[in-house]
């Protein structure tokens, strides 16, 4: 089985157990990156590693702590 390179919001917050309104929050004052084909939103797994270590040990309902993951070209 091929591991998926990209994630629904809802297998993103099953997937690290970050509740589905944290994460869509996140998304909405761009501090993850995300694509978007049609209404579908998806997050890109390396992207979501890369978040959740740089923001490691923070609480990720205070947006002032968080420290957001620019999208890389």
């Amino acid at each position: 089985m091929t591991e998926k390179i990209a994630l629904t919001v809802e297998e993103a917050a099953d997937f690290t157990g970050i509740g589905r309104n944290t994460l869509r929050q996140l998304i909405r004052c761009d501090m993850m990156p995300t694509l978007k084909i049609g209404r579908k939103v998806l997050i890109r797994t390396e992207d979501l590693d890369r978040f959740l270590e740089l923001n490691r040990g923070i609480n990720l309902r205070n947006q002032a702590e968080v420290h957001p993951l620019r999208q890389t070209n």
